[in-house]
């Protein structure tokens, strides 16, 4: 086949050589991506990386010899590299992974259950598009960890809830939440609602880290779940989550109905979802991401209710698509950068900042 001039150069790191194979193949099948190199560990790929300048690295999270982890912090240190970790769908890959994507990776791929899946058509497609999206993304300040110091919250919780915070995010969204969640004070009259893109088995492991950094409590949804003030409430992966009433209570409700424009959960079955509460107490906020999922949604509400609309800027996005759609429909209330989010929903709704700071 023959590759474009251009074409993106892609090092593979994996302990395994069949999944060297079989990334290499995936990868090597598209004419605009050209695999430059393969490490079977991390050591090995700090010395192929130096030598061939890859734009993109898939590396492997569990290794020997040296982790995933460990050699992700050193590539970062050496190079500019955009890096997309490859992750089982277990409970210590799952927080790993959402270490990784901390310290600066780009996006991660889970290794199916069956690993011979891995080549499958929606793998291929899934791989592809991810390693495309991360040459393009911006990495700007990805090295920029995003740590933040836990400030205890020994008050009580607001005893109603007086505003829905709604936050759609995909790609850089679980760095992007921790530049949000963890500034909002844990006496809140609101309780939030999260849909990050994700696939199962992870979106427990964002909760928990989330968690461990932030006044309000943050957990994934469960279903029949009464939605209370002081609480953040993140969609389970590969699940829709919907809102509904229960005479005068909110209830969180899962659902496993298809996926709309290829996600689930989708942001846009949740406001969907939102719109048939009649309520105007409703912030809207669309973060980092790939595509337009929250666009119609948010456009749904904002014709009914009188709802405000919180917009990641162009410049603090990893991928500048989610926002954009919501901006060019002309919907956008704000659009502010990342770190400017808290403070605009702070203000709309009245309340001082809580006066965290994050480490650099």
């Amino acid at each position: 086949m023959i590759k474009s001039s251009n074409a993106i150069r892609v090092l593979i790191v994996d302990d395994s050589a069949f999944m060297r194979k079989v990334l290499q193949d995936i990868l090597d099948s598209d004419p605009e991506i050209k695999v430059v190199g393969v490490a079977k560990n991390g050591i090995e790929a700090l010395d192929i990386a130096g030598l061939v300048k890859p734009d993109v690295i898939t590396l492997d999270v569990e290794m020997p010899e040296m982790n995933g982890l460990e050699c992700l912090k050193r590539l970062l240190k050496q190079g500019s590299y955009a890096v997309i970790m490859v992750s089982s769908v277990t409970t210590k890959g799952a927080k790993s992974t959402i270490e990784a994507l901390n310290i600066g990776a780009v996006d991660f791929i889970a290794k199916p259950d069956n690993i011979f899946q891995i080549s499958g058509d929606e793998k291929r497609k899934e791989l592809i598009q991810k390693v495309k999206v991360a040459k393009e993304a911006g990495l700007i300040n990805l090295t920029k960890k995003a740590d933040i110091k836990k400030k205890q919250f020994s008050g009580q919780k607001a005893p109603v809830i007086e505003k829905i915070i709604a936050i759609g995010t995909s790609t850089g969204g679980p760095r992007g939440l921790q530049r949000v969640i963890p500034f909002l004070p844990g006496d809140l009259p609101a309780a939030v609602v999260v849909v990050q893109h994700m696939p199962q088995g992870f979106t427990r492991s964002l909760a928990s880290r989330l968690n461990d950094i932030s006044e309000m409590t943050v957990k994934e949804a469960e279903d029949d779940e009464l939605m209370k003030a002081g609480y953040v409430y993140i969609a389970p992966g590969d699940r829709h989550l919907l809102l509904s009433k229960r005479g005068n209570d909110i209830i969180l409700r899962l659902d496993d109905s298809d996926p709309i424009s290829g996600h689930r959960p989708s942001f846009d079955k949740m406001l969907f979802s939102m719109d048939k509460l009649g309520q105007n107490n409703i912030i809207g906020v669309i973060m980092t991401g790939m595509g337009t999922d929250g666009s119609k949604g948010l456009k749904g509400l904002k014709e009914k209710a009188d709802i405000h609309i919180i917009a990641q800027d162009e410049k603090s996005c990893i991928v500048y698509g989610m926002p954009r759609a919501v901006i060019e429909m002309g919907i956008a209330d704000q659009v502010v950068p990342l770190d400017q989010i808290p403070a605009a929903i702070l203000d709309f709704m009245g309340v001082r900042d809580n006066g965290h700071e994050p480490i650099s």
